[in-house]
């Protein structure tokens, strides 16, 4: 699994890191620009991102409007919805109206900080891109 984590807090960043470490490549952002160009940039290689962990309180572009322009990447390269990146915003913002918005931009997943590792793995989980740990 390919992973990019976008996040501007280095101990938000780190824990993160390390709970993804287990599953595979993991790719860093500190600002939703840099986000998108990573995002953009590994579609062109035809590497695509398998996961993005996405914060919404970022410098340059937000998360919300980071996500915004990952869907816009992803459709104007025709990438069929069943292989688009799954997103999860990771956010200490946990107001029904991030909330909505997210969802609406379509990510699949939202977790409000602080972020453990059962937290994590159990969003991956239920959006199917973990197995359940026993």
């Amino acid at each position: 699994m390919k992973t990019l984590i976008v996040e501007d807090d280095f101990v938000s960043r780190t824990v993160l890191d390390e709970i993804l470490e287990p599953y595979g490549k993991r790719d860093v952002a500190v600002n939703g620009k840099e986000a998108v160009e990573a995002f953009g940039l590994a579609l062109e290689k035809e590497e695509p991102y398998d996961l993005v962990c996405l914060d919404i309180m970022i410098p340059e572009l937000t998360g919300q409007e980071a996500l915004v322009e990952m869907r816009k990447i992803e459709e104007a390269n025709n990438v069929p919805h069943r292989e688009r990146a799954k997103v999860v915003m990771t956010t200490a913002l946990g107001d029904f109206d991030n909330i909505k918005t997210a969802f609406k931009e379509q990510c699949e997943a939202y977790l409000v900080k602080p972020l453990n590792k059962k937290k994590v793995t159990e969003a991956l989980a239920n959006i199917g891109i973990v197995p359940e740990e026993q």
